[in-house]
């Protein structure tokens, strides 16, 4: 056995181990998977918002070309009760959303499938539907907590007499629409029975985490269900959950006896694979003449379906960002007609920022004090929502290296008076945050009597260079290079896994492993270095470790810094330049870091000049269900985007000292955006998406 002790690989720009798969279509991701006797299954969707299925007229479709079967609530096998309604398919006659799936087709090919579920005929008796969004529904209610978990209120000192009284104070109503996941590869599974049990070749975020729910719904132990998903095109917390498209083709290659393939199309996908919830949200803030602030309130309504309970956690991050001895954030949630919404980059904290961070910068105009300047004038000792220490806070930091970089003291406060050609050309600034996480996991490292080591967990990656990640993390564990270090990662069989999610996946992932190597590197120093014939093997779980962390408030931040330039005229705003300086621990590879970073800073350009599911009242769907439609940043848009870095050392986190990158380039970017057009215009836009005839007056 060789190893090397000179070397570390965790931190350096290490090129992606799977880049040669992946560029030659050599990786298989779900849909590419074909077991013998394959059929194929297209869905049925439900034409009305709410209501109940009265008949479902299958003759038709039956004596169809290549159709197998055609399964509704009538014939379908049952399913087991549980927790998440969404999941019960075809197991009643209600409909509970615009496009749930309500049959599904299953026929010798995709092709005959397809036609054949185009002629299913169903009649129903449908119901007055309830699809919008408002503050003042008389349904809403506070959920009992909010994502992961979190109270749902919290209130400290006497925020409101603090408003009352407060020298300057800022109250202004925030929203934001739904948006869509559109990741590349659109959702897919391959469903295979056999005498064993299921086995679902699936696009997902968590491997573990799908297996653990998917087993009970057909009343099976989880070791009988394995998901295979070793490559995955895209996620951005749309495979975070289990949806129903994985069950219906388990349910339809159980009926049949046959593997089924089911693809989630584009479309079907504004239906069934979850979205962001809209949100409206209003912020006040009370501060002194200097802009300190002295009370924060935050208030956020947002919507769930009438299926199960989902509670997006916007006003989290106005709890810890800035100082204020008097503060209360909320929760409201309706449930309505609609389909259930979903994680999406940054829940939480990229909708609940925009709004933190647009009224900071009101604030800041109202108290004549500049924006970077008044959060620095905010900055907390400790984390003000429990009191604990940070286990390290570099906010100003970012701040002052993004003022200097962006040419920040130049600026002339005044909004509206700058111009380049046609265009009014303004900058703005906002703060961004995401909290750490670490769940546990477990992982498994092994000594091959040929040299090499092989390290398996089912961990996933979903285009951001986890596999690179954590094969350089097990090669120090290790002492060996990257080359001789076999990862093997999306499969449930592997040692169970968090999802990859929430910017916890190398945090939580890496852990595990590192403990797995450091166990096999000690039983080989136990041994003399000799590893025989079979092998050598050991394992950990990070349960404990995890649980008994010491109690730090662990968060990541950052500085967005945007300039815009608007034409007058039409009301094009165009992002000229956009940099973000973050503080997020170690980085572990400077070349998937900065993919991150840019990529999350681009999906806030996204947010805030063009993403926006619009819901039709009348019929009870979205309109724009394709990206025809459903608008994204192109590269015409990101004209200039930098993302920075700052070298932070912080060892009460993990053994990487890493605190995840995933999600917090998204935070902030949609308020210096909107700040930045505010600056540029003198027209405050407190609505996402800034289209061009909210700026045309």
């Amino acid at each position: 056995m060789t190893t090397t002790t000179g070397t570390r690989y965790v931190g350096s720009a290490l090129d992606r181990v799977d880049s040669l798969e992946k560029v030659t279509g050599q990786a298989r991701y779900a849909y590419e998977y074909s077991p013998r006797d394959l059929v194929y299954a297209v869905p049925v969707q439900a034409t009305i918002a709410r209501g109940e299925i009265v008949d479902v007229a299958v003759d038709a479709v039956l004596k169809q070309p290549g159709v197998i079967a055609a399964i509704w609530h009538a014939n379908a096998p049952r399913l087991a009760p549980c927790d998440d309604a969404e999941l019960a398919l075809l197991q009643s006659r209600r409909v509970a959303y615009r496009g749930q799936y309500i049959a599904v087709v299953v026929a010798e090919t995709y092709e005959d499938a397809r036609e054949a579920a185009g002629l299913l005929r169903v009649e129903y008796a449908q119901e007055e539907h309830d699809v919008v969004l408002r503050p003042d529904h008389p349904r809403m209610y506070r959920p009992d907590h909010v994502n992961p978990d979190l109270r749902a209120d919290t209130e400290r000192g006497d925020p409101d007499t603090a408003l009352a009284t407060a020298p300057v104070h800022v109250d202004a109503t925030y929203s934001t629409p739904a948006e869509h996941h559109n990741p590349i590869e659109p959702h897919a599974t391959v469903a295979v029975w056999d005498s064993e049990g299921l086995t679902l070749h699936d696009s997902t975020q968590g491997a573990s985490a799908l297996r653990r729910v998917v087993a009970p719904l057909f009343g099976m132990p989880p070791a009988q269900v394995r998901v295979i998903s070793p490559y995955v095109g895209g996620g951005f917390g749309s495979k975070i959950d289990v949806h129903p498209h994985v069950v219906l083709a388990a349910l339809a290659a159980k009926q049949v006896g046959r593997p089924v393939k089911l693809a989630v199309t584009r479309r079907q996908m504004f239906a069934v694979t979850g979205y962001r919830t809209p949100t409206v949200q209003r912020v006040r803030l009370g501060a002194e003449r200097d802009g300190r602030l002295i009370a924060i309130t935050h208030d956020a309504y947002e919507q769930s379906s009438t299926l199960a309970e989902f509670a997006e956690q916007a006003a989290a991050a106005s709890r810890t960002m800035y100082a204020a001895p008097h503060r209360r954030t909320t929760h409201r949630l309706v449930r309505l007609d609609v389909p259930t919404p979903t994680y999406m980059r940054a829940p939480g904290e990229a909708p609940g920022m925009f709004a933190l961070e647009s009224a900071m910068d009101e604030l800041a105009i109202a108290c004549g004090v500049d924006p970077v300047e008044l959060r620095v004038r905010n900055e907390p000792a400790t984390d003000p929502d429990t009191g604990l220490p940070f286990s390290s806070r570099n906010l100003v930091a970012c701040l002052r290296e993004g003022a200097r970089r962006f040419g920040w003291a130049a600026r002339d406060p005044e909004p509206g008076t700058r111009r380049r050609g046609r265009l009014l050309v303004g900058t703005g600034v906002a703060a961004s945050t995401y909290p750490v996480y670490r769940a546990p996991s477990s992982a498994s490292a092994r000594a091959e009597p040929d040299g090499w080591f092989t390290v398996r967990i089912a961990a996933a990656d979903i285009g951001t260079g986890s596999r690179t990640i954590l094969t350089q993390i097990a090669a120090d564990a290790l002492r060996t290079s990257p080359e001789l270090v076999r990862m093997e990662i999306g499969d449930s069989a592997l040692p169970k896994a968090p999802v990859a999610g929430g910017s916890m996946g190398s945090a939580s992932w890496g852990t595990a492993v590192v403990r797995a190597c450091e166990a096999l590197m000690e039983e080989l120093e136990r041994r003399g270095g000799v590893v025989p014939p079979t092998g050598v093997e050991s394992s950990a779980d990070t349960t404990k470790e995890v649980r008994e962390e010491a109690k730090f408030a662990r968060h990541a931040y950052g500085a967005q810094f945007a300039e815009v330039g608007v034409d007058p005229d039409t009301g094009e705003t165009r992002v000229l330049r956009l940099l973000g300086v973050f503080a997020a621990g170690r980085i572990l590879n400077p070349k998937t870091a900065r993919s991150q970073f840019i990529g999350g800073m681009t999906m806030g350009l996204s947010m805030a000049l063009l993403e926006e599911s619009i819901m039709d009242r009348e019929f009870g769907d979205y309109l724009n269900r394709d990206l025809a439609q459903y608008h994204i940043a192109a590269n015409a848009d990101v004209r200039d985007i930098e993302a920075v870095w700052l070298e932070e050392e912080d060892p009460h986190l993990n053994p990487m000292g890493a605190k995840g990158i995933g999600e917090i380039g998204i935070v902030g970017t949609a308020a210096a955006v909107a700040n930045a057009v505010h600056h540029a215009t003198g027209i405050r836009i407190r609505d996402l998406p800034i289209r061009l005839d909210k700026l045309v007056r």
